[in-house]
């Protein structure tokens, strides 16, 4: 036996969604009903375990054999719970599995099984009683009671079918992702992965607990003031909002979204309760302190919560996706005063709270972060990369000057602003009020973007108006020539790729091909982004643009969440490439932290979190991210680090 594939239907009454897997196996009564698999690409084989029956003893053994590898689509499901399964004091060693999944995402398919099948045109794809098999099977009925095998036997032997048939679908996926080789660090990064999602980090949970009940208790407050100014027996609901507004102030509003509520207030300034209204709809719909639910949702026995990155999680750049609490997008915390905020929530007292810090939802998001806290006897070490993506899209491109600064540890902002005004601007000196235009240029127009990719990064709250930007987006590409050439230079090779079939050759060793039917761009450390079913068309047009071709290929959608066609250009081509070799670089990091003992507990976007031990220094991560790497060695890395007994933004 080389090859063991694997899919297992489980019973718990922890709800999967909202916990996560590892504090899913934690339920007294989390148990595997149905153990199927395929022996080196045979056809699917079905272990009725509820019924009584056992597993092999060949497989049994090949479960913990590193000579034999596992498969399974989401892999970390199947080796948590067989994990639990077996009675292991630790877990599964990650290093003898093989995602399924993530060979999918590789290949920019879905990570949906059914989805990804129904895209792939296999002959058999997932049954669709499937989901109501799981929902009558695998979780408590609506009385809470279960439903056993022997009370639904036809059932029961449907649902055996659809466990052998998610084998054979596996199966026949591998034959379909098995074309593209992951590059060797990647699958390295994937084993780090899963022991950083195995090892989970440490939350506070007294200071959680009573940061949800303030919550609780504030919106509570907030929601009573709402029904006793409007009469309105559910001031939540966007309806009864929209009817009393009209009725109130003879407005008629369209839509009460977070974007047009600032809008909407400000035009009220002659119907103060209206105003009122909706300044308690804006607190009310905050959703950012819901993560203290979340983590006491999924918080596991050892007080630590698990599995909070999805590898792979982002289409093409291969950027980790957040998961359970989301730390992709933790509010940032401004506060001076933590070590105080935090000590008054501990002590659960809500009334000293909301008169220290007035503006009890905002002060609670500021905490959020602060939820997770070193182990005893350890200590965070956060460590990040200094402007990560300036430095890789000037190096990409060739933009000396940007690469210069960085070399010798100059403000990019201050230095930008300068090459765009003519003019020397210092951070706290002469021409200082000219920084915050170069910043914004830098963060905004690096992919293309123009007067609306100023504006999202507040380029009106400058004050600037419309021409002022539009003159700022043609000195930033003045300033940036070969920046501005690179989005062509992509556009143009991945054009000549799909209509040639050559292999077209760009910066750094990249090279853009088309293979598989798909728009294939070979990145610097060697992994690969795939756009599927990619097509060059033409888009004909009466405007400034012209006639002009344009790049089409087939993904799931971020708003629909559906497989369908979408449109790329160079601009997006960069953006995609920049933020793929920034994951890549954080990647290799994560992997000399794992090499050297020292223990990642989680990472966000270009930062990771170590919990040290004592004797580990924040020195020693410092170093791991200013270490040339090889395949861009010439690329000015720095990491600057602080340590933290609690997850903050220094």
């Amino acid at each position: 036996m080389k090859e063991l594939g694997i899919d297992i239907e489980t019973y718990s009454s922890y709800d999967l969604k909202t916990c996560g897997v590892y504090k899913y196996v934690e339920a007294t009564d989390f148990t595997i009903l149905l153990f199927a698999y395929s022996v080196d690409h045979s056809s699917a084989v079905c272990i009725d375990l509820a019924m009584g029956e056992s597993l092999p003893p060949e497989i049994l053994d090949a479960l913990t054999d590193p000579d034999v590898t596992k498969t399974a689509w989401n892999a970390a499901f199947e080796r948590v719970c067989l994990s639990k399964f077996l009675g292991l004091d630790g877990r599964l060693d990650p290093a003898q599995w093989r995602c399924t999944m993530v060979r999918a995402a590789r290949l920019g398919l879905p990570l949906a099984l059914g989805q990804c099948a129904e895209v792939l045109n296999l002959p058999e794809g997932k049954m669709e009683e499937g989901k109501a098999l799981i929902r009558f099977f695998s979780v408590p009925g609506r009385n809470g009671v279960r439903h056993m095998p022997e009370a639904a036997t036809g059932k029961w032997d449907m649902f055996k079918q659809y466990c052998c048939r998610d084998v054979d679908v596996e199966q026949a996926l591998l034959d379909k992702v098995r074309r593209l080789d992951a590059a060797p660090f990647d699958d390295e990064l994937y084993i780090a992965d899963q022991e950083i999602n195995d090892r989970g980090v440490l939350i506070d949970r007294e200071l959680v607990e009573n940061a949800a009940r303030f919550d609780r208790e504030y919106k509570a407050g907030l929601l009573a003031e709402a029904r006793a100014i409007s009469g309105l027996e559910n001031p939540n609901s966007a309806s009864q909002i929209k009817q009393w507004l009209h009725e109130t102030t003879g407005k008629s509003i369209d839509s009460l979204n977070k974007k047009n509520l600032d809008d909407i207030e400000s035009s009220l300034v002659f119907w103060p309760k209206a105003r009122r209204v909706i300044a308690l709809r804006r607190e009310m719909a905050k959703t950012s302190n819901k993560k203290y639910e979340a983590m006491l949702q999924c918080v596991c026995s050892d007080g630590r919560v698990h599995g909070l990155l999805q590898f792979y999680g982002a289409a093409r750049t291969g950027r980790w996706a957040g998961r359970l609490v989301q730390l992709q997008n933790l509010p940032q915390n401004h506060m001076t005063d933590l070590d105080l905020a935090r000590g008054i929530v501990k002590m659960g007292d809500m009334e000293e709270f909301e008169t220290g810090y007035g503006d009890v939802a905002m002060a609670l998001s500021e905490l959020i972060r602060t939820s997770f806290v070193a182990a005893p006897g350890h200590t965070f070490h956060v460590c990040d990369f200094s402007a990560i993506e300036a430095r890789v899209i000037a190096w990409l491109a060739g933009e000396d000057w940007v690469l210069d600064v960085f070399r010798r540890g100059g403000d990019i902002y201050c230095e930008t602003a300068s090459r765009m005004f003519g003019v020397p601007v210092e951070k706290h000196g002469a021409n200082s009020h000219l920084r915050q235009k170069g910043k914004i240029s830098v963060l905004a127009l690096g992919y293309g973007g123009g007067v609306s990719a100023l504006e999202a990064m507040g380029g009106s709250k400058l004050g600037l108006t419309t021409d002022e930007e539009q003159e700022t987006v043609r000195l930033w590409r003045s300033a940036n020539r070969r920046i501005v050439r690179l989005w062509s230079v992509l556009e143009d090779a991945a054009i000549a790729a799909i209509r040639t079939g050559r292999v077209i050759r760009v910066h750094r060793g990249m090279t853009v091909q088309f293979r598989w039917g798909m728009l294939l761009i070979t990145l610097p450390s060697g992994r690969v982004m795939c756009y599927p079913r990619a097509t060059v068309g033409m888009e004909y047009d009466d405007g400034w643009r012209g006639d002009h071709e344009i790049i089409e290929y087939e993904g799931v959608s971020q708003t629909t969440r559906k497989w369908q066609k979408s449109r790329t250009y160079g601009g997006k081509l960069t953006e995609n490439v920049v933020q793929a070799i920034a994951r890549d670089i954080l990647g290799v990091v994560i992997l000399r932290a794992r090499r050297s003992g020292l223990p990642v507990v989680f990472h966000v976007h270009d930062e990771i979190i170590v919990e040290a031990p004592e004797g580990r220094t924040v020195q020693e991560v410092e170093s791991l991210f200013s270490e040339p790497i090889t395949w861009c060695d010439d690329l000015p890395l720095k990491g600057a680090g602080y340590s933290t007994p609690y997850y903050l933004k220094d």
